[in-house]
């Protein structure tokens, strides 16, 4: 394999056959597939009742957090990459609704993908944990921007959710924007409260 070192040393890879690494990195990626049939939980409890999956969540996740970050003079490419990846353990334990937290051990997400990665080549399940592990950390300007990024994405969500005639969403909306910490990520926060989903149509 040309991707780094296969975590096993000596593979003799025969015509038509995959070596270890790859194998595992496709092994992965079926993996990541459930994450667009987890449904973020939570909704339920305000009626959804078919909410948007994790995966769909994560998509609009990556690309607010790289607009924050190019925004507040850090690395948007980085950014967009912690989004992206942010919740992918919970291919494993599904999407857990904070209601839940108080009667269960948080899951350390640095175990949890310690397993998903068994397997990928060296450099690339580096790669992956360090991304979870900077995103678990916040420490970094981009793994505050991913964080913002996913309080803003469950707001943009309630305020759709609310256009659309559910009123039970009222919880999201202040909890995510209470918990905004970028200059940008709050001013886009006042500006989503005062305006329509379909103001987009309207320019």
């Amino acid at each position: 394999m040309r991707v780094g070192v296969a975590v096993t040393e000596d593979v003799n890879v025969g015509a038509g056959q995959a070596d270890d690494g790859a194998v595992g990195m496709a092994r992965l990626c079926f993996e990541l597939g459930v994450l667009s049939r987890v449904a973020r939980a939570g909704w339920w409890h305000a009626g959804i009742k078919i909410p948007e999956s994790v995966a769909e969540h994560s998509l609009r996740v990556s690309q607010i957090a790289g607009m924050i970050a190019i925004a507040e003079g850090g690395n948007p490419e980085r950014a967009t990459i912690l989004g992206a990846w942010h919740d992918v353990t919970e291919t494993r334990i599904g999407d857990i609704p904070h209601s839940a937290l108080p009667y269960l051990k948080k899951p350390d997400n640095r175990v949890i993908i310690n397993d998903q990665v068994s397997g990928l080549p060296v450099v690339v399940a580096d790669f992956v944990r360090g991304v979870v592990d900077e995103f678990e950390s916040q420490d970094t300007l981009e793994s505050h921007c991913a964080r913002d990024a996913d309080k803003l994405d469950c707001l943009f969500k309630a305020l759709e959710y609310r256009d659309a005639g559910n009123n039970r969403v009222q919880g999201w909306i202040d909890s995510s924007t209470a918990k905004l910490t970028a200059q940008t990520a709050k001013e886009m926060a006042e500006a989503a409260l005062n305006m329509s989903p379909l103001a987009w149509r309207d320019r």
